[in-house]
């Protein structure tokens, strides 16, 4: 668990304050911890992350929005921990065309998402700067970083699923994409209601190009959530299905989920 909390606050900080993106990935160890410890270790994980990187880390690594968010990161811990004890994140090497047709689906909708949250969250330097805080030099570094890590993750998405031909990652997928709007849900009104949607992350920029268009407070950091919280999720529980599919099966099999990771599909 100090492993974890240590990994969701180093990429929570460098995704969210350095380059604002579009995305949290400050779950990674959550969710890591959840499906190898089980459902109370991934709740317990991810609420001590966001208070601990809310009120206990010093500036400039301390995010004090993140305190209220730490119902959402248990929710997710959680999660993960359920999905995790029911053997949804095991490999399950696959070739039949069902499954192939599944995997295109699944790549599609990651696509179209990616492409969506870039659209929206990127479509004025000057409003992405006012949002944000930072200076509108840096709006073409977050864009580029953005657009680097949809390459990776697209890449990855069809290396697991049309190379590899592995269901268990299509499964990694859904419940990121599950996880995602269970999130979305709970993260709209506390961003809403004790932010005023400003939350200090690239999100933010999504939220005031809702709020352009007409939308509500409500209704912009639901529309915000429904978008980055799912791409997110997908983003974080499919690296979390590979690092835990590259773990040896000795050290995945001392963990409380261990064997229903490594049993046979």
């Amino acid at each position: 668990m100090p492993v974890a909390i240590a990994l969701n606050v180093a990429l929570g900080s460098t995704v969210q304050q350095a380059l604002k993106l579009p995305l949290y990935l400050d779950s990674l160890g959550t969710v890591i911890a959840g499906v190898l410890g089980g459902p109370l270790v991934g709740a317990v994980t991810g609420l001590l992350s966001d208070l601990i990187w809310a009120y206990v880390l010093p500036p400039p690594l301390a995010a004090p929005t993140a305190g209220p968010f730490a119902v959402t990161a248990a929710i997710v811990g959680l999660l993960a921990g359920v999905f995790g004890r029911a053997g949804l994140f095991r490999m399950r090497p696959v070739a039949d065309r069902r499954s192939l047709l599944l995997a295109l689906v699944a790549a599609l909708v990651v696509l179209m998402l990616a492409l969506y949250t870039f659209s929206r969250a990127y479509g004025s330097p000057q409003t992405f700067s006012a949002v944000t805080g930072n200076p509108a030099a840096s709006f073409a570094a977050s864009r580029l970083a953005f657009g680097l890590i949809s390459l990776v993750f697209g890449g990855l998405v069809v290396w697991t699923l049309f190379w590899r031909r592995d269901a268990g990652a299509l499964l990694a997928l859904t419940c990121g994409l599950l996880t995602g709007l269970a999130a979305a849900l709970v993260s709209a009104p506390i961003a809403a209601y004790v932010f005023g949607g400003v939350t200090g992350f690239g999100g933010d920029a999504l939220v005031a190009a809702f709020r352009a268009a007409g939308a509500s407070l409500f209704q912009a950091t639901l529309q915000q959530g429904l978008l980055s919280d799912p791409l997110d999720k997908m983003v974080t529980f499919l690296i979390a299905f590979l690092v835990l599919a590259g773990l040896p099966r000795r050290v995945v099999s001392r963990f409380p989920n261990g064997e229903r990771l490594t049993e046979a599909a």
